[in-house]
């Protein structure tokens, strides 16, 4: 590059002020390509964040316990609840999940189940009462049944059926339904010698006279109902 110089070999005031100018150099523009790998590493990061903030959440949920009440041995229905029938667990706390307290099991024992109880459950509010069976409104009425008439798999505390009349040996099949009576089974007893098991139930004040009748004659069949039913 040449120098402009005047007559005595110095440059030029114009020319030493174009020579110190320093041009600008423009910044590089990023490829698309460039800028996609940018979004991508921005994006991982917004994951990894989140992740780790529901994980926390986890953690602090499912850490909240509290203890609770569950059964430490099958109790039958109508049977009393004592102190040892239950134990202490920590659950997990969900408020849609009905649960009785620890500290409330003194409240508990003495109570009756009002369900067939299951080793290893947790109690509910709903399953003991203050009273054994039969409740208000209700008659308990023991109804003798030999073996070959019982279900095979045999009858459970809590079970609903129906008591079904039925006619003597010798008459012909009704042709009109039979009636029946809805009864819950209280307790079912051992078989004595002749095979012949006591089945407790529970009925409506007004069905058990005849309930009663049936049982005398012996003229009834069972049926047993979903439960619920």
């Amino acid at each position: 590059m040449s120098t402009i110089t005047n007559g005595s070999g110095t440059a030029s005031p114009a020319a030493r002020a174009v020579a110190g100018r320093v041009m600008p150099i423009a910044p590089p523009v990023p490829s698309p390509r460039a800028r996609r790998r940018l979004g991508l590493y921005a994006l991982g990061t917004v994951l990894v964040v989140v992740g780790a903030l529901a994980a926390v959440w986890l953690v602090n949920s499912t850490s909240h316990r509290v203890p609770v009440l569950a059964l430490s041995r099958d109790v039958s229905f109508g049977d009393t609840i004592t102190r040892t029938d239950l134990t202490r667990t920590d659950v997990a706390h969900d408020p849609s999940v009905r649960t009785v307290p620890a500290d409330q099991a003194s409240v508990v024992v003495g109570t009756v189940a009002a369900t067939t109880l299951v080793q290893g459950s947790l109690l509910s509010p709903g399953q003991f009462a203050t009273a054994a069976p039969p409740g208000a409104g209700q008659v308990l009425v023991s109804l003798p049944m030999p073996g070959s008439r019982l279900p095979a798999g045999g009858l459970h505390a809590g079970d609903k059926i129906l008591v079904v009349d039925t006619p003597p040996a010798d008459a012909d099949v009704p042709q009109t339904a039979p009636s029946t009576i809805a009864a819950t089974v209280v307790r079912v007893g051992r078989a004595d010698l002749n095979d012949l098991t006591v089945i407790d139930v529970t009925t409506g004040t007004g069905d058990g006279p005849a309930l009663a009748v049936r049982s005398a004659t012996g003229r009834f069949a069972l049926v047993v109902q979903p439960a619920g039913g």
